[in-house]
């Protein structure tokens, strides 16, 4: 075993339970999971069997296998991956995620006392941040967490935009530089910024940190 690995990993653990009180502080209820296993445990235990789960494009919850198991509780799952869907049905199915019992994502940077960021290109997956008559459940790995404000800005930006159009496929100069560089191409996939200062008001709110890397 490497010697030098139990100081990172409790340095990374206590960062995690600093975050952690300051998101209970902020609205939320949160939960440090040390590994894949126990954040599928805790997301498990917060989503009953038979719940209708909307999940937008994210890979964290993808990463987790929790679409699957989710499935495998008998629970509807809703998502916009599926490929060869039409305009129509695509739409549809947005529709569906922000209206299902229990609105199930990851989170593209947070900060350490307890603020979420998220970048998107059409704006569903914000939206069921922000807003959704449903559950909020939010996974997040704990190298997203971020000193401030701007620096979880800056993240959201350079490290989970980049590889997310990479994934998608979309020709966007981030691809190239590994960076973002404030492009105003047609297919620019930054377009809409939210910032949750505090859980919102009138919804159970719930986030998970994974000490793992997961996601963007």
């Amino acid at each position: 075993m490497n010697p030098f690995e139990a100081p990172r990993t409790a340095s990374r653990l206590t960062l995690a339970e600093t975050t952690r009180k300051h998101l209970q502080a902020k609205g939320y209820t949160a939960w440090v999971a040390p590994g894949h296993d126990e954040a599928r445990r805790v997301v498990l235990d917060l989503i009953p069997p038979g719940s209708t789960v909307g999940i937008p494009g994210t890979v964290t919850i993808r990463e987790l296998d929790l679409p699957r198991l989710l499935e495998e509780r008998g629970c509807k799952v809703t998502h916009h991956w599926t490929p060869n869907l039409s305009p129509e049905e695509r739409r549809a199915r947005l529709q569906e995620e922000l209206s299902a019992e229990v609105f199930l994502t990851g989170t593209n940077a947070l900060t350490r006392d307890g603020m979420l960021v998220n970048i998107d290109g059409t704006g569903n997956r914000v939206a069921g941040i922000s807003f959704s008559p449903g559950k909020l459940v939010v996974v997040a790995s704990v190298d997203k967490i971020c000193p401030n404000l701007e620096s979880a800005l800056r993240r959201a930006r350079d490290a989970a935009s980049p590889p997310n159009a990479a994934r998608l496929g979309i020709d966007v100069p981030c691809i190239a530089t590994g960076h973002c560089v404030d492009c105003n191409s047609p297919h620019r996939i930054c377009r809409v910024v939210s910032i949750l200062e505090r859980a919102p008001l009138g919804r159970e709110a719930h986030v998970v940190l994974v000490d793992s890397p997961l996601g963007y």
